[in-house]
């Protein structure tokens, strides 16, 4: 049974948004996906190539988001009780919500790097 069902997005930590921002959209050519607060003071951009479903996460390194990888899977409580039975180190005691959305949780890899697992509506479609 497959968990992992596509990459959604990776982060990029920058010192500053607004230039991140103009450098992916203006010079790269991204298309901007998300640039909002999923919770008040802390914002979020999300730009996208074109042509790509992966999504670019541009982050501050002290923000309260996670820098991680995002990964799509079909049904996020069954993701989490894989990898809780596995010893993976979560951050979440059961799959969250933010602002009415999908939902998700925090976790790590063996060596520290951040994931997230969304529940990933495409992902039904796909297969």
């Amino acid at each position: 049974m497959a968990t992992t069902t596509r990459v959604l997005s990776v982060t990029v930590t920058v010192p500053d948004q607004d230039q991140a921002l103009a450098f992916y959209r203006d010079v790269l050519g991204c298309e901007v996906r998300y640039d909002g607060e999923p919770w008040p003071g802390a914002r979020m951009i999300e730009v996208v190539p074109p042509g790509s479903s992966v999504g670019i996460v541009l982050l501050p390194a002290d923000s309260e988001i996670p820098v991680a990888l995002r990964l799509g899977t079909a049904d996020a409580a069954a993701a989490f009780e894989r990898v809780k039975k596995e010893g993976v180190t979560l951050h979440n005691d059961a799959p969250i919500t933010l602002g009415g959305g999908t939902p998700m949780f925090f976790f790590d890899d063996p060596f520290g790097n951040g994931l997230v697992f969304i529940q990933d509506a495409a992902s039904d479609q796909a297969g």
